[in-house]
């Protein structure tokens, strides 16, 4: 199970699709392996980047299925069980914690705006699912439009004790990040804080007290070793190594066509059979192609010269 020390890299796994867009299970075995051999100290799926909206609920008990047998309980593996409903959200959850997920992460549904509401909603969620399942608050309000205060997240995390990590995705966020960890110190319940956004301020956010990130970078050995680094204390030597990545990373944080970059570089990596990306949703075009193609030469070059 997660807990509120949990720590690393959990790895956003991408949900493969065939090039005619059906389900490929055989490209989610493979990819489960790519992430534990390039440093993931645990998985999240069924997220957001995981194209979950997207899946039937056969399809998406399918998949879990699939990569909590390849994991093989090496490492925790946390599944996004967000829902306009708490009847399906439930549901999920349950069956999710039944198969030997590690925790599950809910983010809140968009109509919510006060921090009553926020408040209220938590409440429901962790009384809907028992104290016993481990979960993880997903903020994200450049995705969902729902804003966070310090003092909300702190007024949740008292409450429900059973949320047990923040999946901290606010842009600009690294305020809010060192307000919550000062709240800690004055004796404030501790929660892991793992962190999103394709990775773009890890090492600031780590310097801010992050436990790690939760993302899917397609080069998740850099975000391991950035994590590592920064905890003993050798940022500026991994911080050379990120800078590089940066571009890349750029590319795949962009709303919408980011999902295309991260599975064509996926694919390219050997890690899937096809970077089709499931309908509704973005398809590179040459232009993109050659500029990833750049970018990835250029990034290649740059991290020969470092080595």
């Amino acid at each position: 199970m997660i807990d509120n020390q949990t720590s690393g890299v959990f790895v956003i796994s991408a949900t493969p699709f065939t090039a005619d867009g059906a389900l490929d299970l055989e490209s989610a075995k493979r990819l489960t392996e790519f992430y534990l051999e390039k440093g993931a100290s645990g998985l999240t799926v069924l997220g957001m980047m995981g194209e979950a909206a997207k899946l039937t609920p056969e399809e998406s008990l399918s998949f879990l299925d699939t990569v909590l047998a390849t994991v093989a309980g090496r490492v925790p593996v946390v599944v996004g069980v967000s829902a306009p409903g708490l009847v399906a959200l439930r549901s999920l959850s349950l069956q999710a914690m039944e198969r030997g997920a590690a925790g599950v992460m809910v983010a809140p549904t968009p109509n919510l705006r006060t921090d009553a509401q926020l408040t209220g909603y938590y409440r429901m969620v962790c009384e809907a699912l028992g104290p016993d399942v481990p979960v993880v608050l997903q903020d994200f309000p450049l995705a969902l439009g729902v804003q966070f205060s310090v003092d909300c997240l702190l007024q949740i995390f008292a409450e429900n004790p059973q949320i047990v990590m923040l999946k901290h995705e606010d842009w600009p966020g690294l305020a809010k990040l060192g307000a919550l960890r000062t709240a800690e110190e004055a004796g404030a319940g501790r929660v892991s804080i793992l962190v999103g956004n394709g990775g773009l301020f890890l090492p600031q956010e780590m310097e801010r007290g992050a436990d790690g990130a939760m993302t899917g970078y397609a080069f998740p050995e850099m975000l391991a070793q950035v994590v590592e680094g920064c905890k003993i204390g050798k940022r500026d030597a991994v911080e050379d190594i990120f800078d590089a990545h940066l571009p890349l990373i750029r590319l795949e944080t962009q709303p919408g066509l980011g999902l295309a970059f991260r599975k064509e570089v996926l694919f390219r990596r050997g890690a899937i059979a096809s970077p089709f990306v499931r309908r509704p949703g973005p398809k590179l075009e040459a232009a993109d192609m050659a500029e990833l193609d750049r970018t990835l030469a250029r990034l290649e070059k740059r991290l020969a010269e470092l080595a």
